[in-house]
């Protein structure tokens, strides 16, 4: 005869990804020039900056027209070198990028001095870069703090400009939407994942040089903590849906596949619970809390036979006894110990002092 047991309810402990994302200040800037020879544009001229302090060097070459270009230069004082055939020009150039200033590179080789450097049109570009980069500066500074403490009330407003300024920012729109969850605003951070998720999906097409591995780990792990909203919504069904997509693209899948887990267990979705349990525990064979639910699913399934002796189905002893092996002191453990004695197992005893070693 079939065991029909009550098995206890599991409390999910929901894992935030990327709650305490801190973002770094500035600490490198865009240079721009032109090479000229005689007034006259000059193709093809290596431009070299040497860092005086430790030696790196930055290599570029002008386009056709003479313009040279250079991103994410750390700030200090070089050496600039341009060569152009025979001729070659030798100078300093400090790279500061503070107070809205422009970093010049431009040469004139024939007078071999400084150039004229960019139009009025390109300085005016570069100065608004400059200045927008120093006030989302000023912002990381204010939000780095906030989010370390998770102090969410003071970081939403903070993110809000942020994003403002930099719509295609995903990493922001996350961190936006994980203090919407901090602060119970649950509905909200549905919402703000559900619009920075397409933004990562595309991370590559507005943004060159965007790292797609991280843009398809920040959306698993945004689908993720949506699951976890969604949960906290009472939306199991479309908590499930997201934590499936989330494992689908995750490297680490174990997070995704442990909240199927215990959100089908806690539905009464034996199968379901049972399938999800075997993949968080091959995604980590450390998550006692996955055996903790494997186990307690198993004992449900337990028969008797004609004498009254309980006849466990395959596996219910090693789920168990490997969660003890993992967490002997776990919040489980004492309910795991009777699960085991109902069974007529043996209960290994030496798994606290195991573990101590």
């Amino acid at each position: 005869m079939k065991m029909k047991l009550t098995y206890p309810i599991m409390v999910i402990a929901l894992f935030m990804v990327a709650t305490t994302t801190a973002w770094s200040q500035a600490t490198a800037g865009k240079v721009q020039g032109t090479i000229t020879d005689g007034g006259k544009p000059v193709a093809n001229a290596d431009v070299v900056l040497t860092n005086m302090s430790n030696g790196h060097t930055i290599k570029m070459k002008s386009d056709k027209n003479g313009q040279v270009e250079g991103v994410g230069i750390p700030f200090g004082d070089y050496n600039e070198e341009v060569t152009a055939g025979e001729k070659r020009f030798k100078g300093q150039v400090r790279i500061q990028g503070e107070g809205g200033a422009v970093d010049n590179i431009s040469v004139e080789l024939t007078s071999g001095k400084p150039g004229a450097g960019p139009s009025k049109e390109e300085l005016e570009k570069m100065t608004a870069e400059r200045s927008k980069a120093i006030n989302e500066n000023t912002l990381i500074a204010q939000l780095n703090p906030a989010l370390q403490a998770k102090d969410w009330a003071t970081a939403e407003p903070i993110l809000t400009k942020l994003i403002a300024m930099n719509p295609n920012r995903w990493d922001y729109q996350q961190a936006l939407g994980n203090a919407q969850f901090g602060e119970g605003k649950f509905d909200e951070a549905v919402a703000t994942y559900e619009k920075a998720i397409p933004i990562a999906e595309n991370a590559t097409k507005t943004d060159p040089k965007a790292d797609p591995a991280k843009a398809k780990a920040g959306v698993a792990q945004m689908l993720t903590n949506e699951g976890n909203a969604y949960l906290k919504l009472k939306k199991n069904d479309q908590a499930i849906a997201a934590y499936t997509k989330a494992a689908s693209m995750d490297p680490n899948p174990a997070t995704a596949y442990f909240n199927i887990c215990a959100t089908q267990y806690n539905s009464g979705n034996t199968e379901g619970a049972l399938a999800a349990c075997d993949k968080a525990i091959a995604a980590d064979p450390n998550r006692a809390d996955a055996y903790f639910i494997k186990g307690s699913l198993l004992i449900a399934s337990s028969t008797t036979d004609k004498d009254g002796k309980v006849k466990p189905a395959p596996g219910t002893a090693e789920a168990l006894n490997k969660y003890l092996e993992l967490a002997p002191d776990g919040s489980h453990a004492n309910d795991v110990k009777q699960m085991l004695a109902y069974i007529g197992s043996k209960v290994e005893s030496t798994y606290h002092e195991k573990k101590k070693k």
